[in-house]
């Protein structure tokens, strides 16, 4: 999130956890789809087991950002990481079969009647070995003090409670042949959840049994 609402330590908490789940699923081949300018993709060159890291994003300035922070040039022949122009609403033959995605505080950055784009083009058309979605949870919105029904980030089209953000990924997860689990990210309120949820798709081989 990028909003007056986001707190420093969260969102390297944040990071901090989608790197180590990458990590922990032994991914090689990494997607960051919508990368913004950098921040996971910085996390993510300095783990050499990741051998081969590409982030996409609409944002021209942000990509120009993301390629400074790095140190990449244009001209450049890409190697071991790419930051380039794209949508995770396409589907793209190129960014097939990578080991791990992740979708780092981007949903909610996309109108409800177009996720099934997402999911046609992530889940279906690329179909990472691993998924890793981050969301805020709009029930703690109430402890960062903010009134009902405002949001962190002016661009939010959503923030979803933890019961629609499951019943979603849920869906996703049913209809793509991916196991589904899910992770509180930052101080825990027992009755508000955590500020950031996230879901960890494993995709389900073909011989494999639900």
């Amino acid at each position: 999130m990028r909003g007056r609402f986001q707190e420093s330590s969260l969102h390297d908490e944040r990071l901090d956890t989608v790197v180590q789940h990458l990590l922990e699923s032994n991914a090689c081949q990494v997607l960051d789809l919508g990368c913004g300018g950098g921040e996971l993709l910085q996390r993510l060159v300095k783990q050499g087991q990741f051998q081969r890291i590409i982030g996409i994003d609409i944002d021209e300035v942000s990509l120009g950002q993301a390629r400074r922070v790095l140190g990449l040039d244009l001209l450049e022949v890409p190697g071991r990481i790419q930051v380039r122009y794209g949508s995770f609403e396409e589907a793209d033959a190129q960014l097939h079969g990578f080991d791990a995605a992740a979708l780092v505080e981007t949903i909610e950055h996309i109108d409800p009647g177009r996720l099934s784009r997402v999911e046609t083009a992530v889940f279906g058309g690329m179909r990472p070995g691993v998924v890793l979605v981050t969301t805020p949870n709009v029930e703690y919105n109430v402890l960062h003090g903010m009134p009902p029904g405002e949001k962190r980030h002016p661009d939010h089209r959503f923030e979803w409670s933890r019961a629609r953000f499951r019943q979603w990924a849920r869906g996703v997860a049913e209809r793509n042949r991916y196991r589904v689990s899910f992770i509180d990210i930052g101080d825990y309120d027992p009755q508000y959840g955590s500020s950031t949820q996230m879901a960890r798709f494993v995709a389900i081989a073909s011989n494999e049994n639900n």
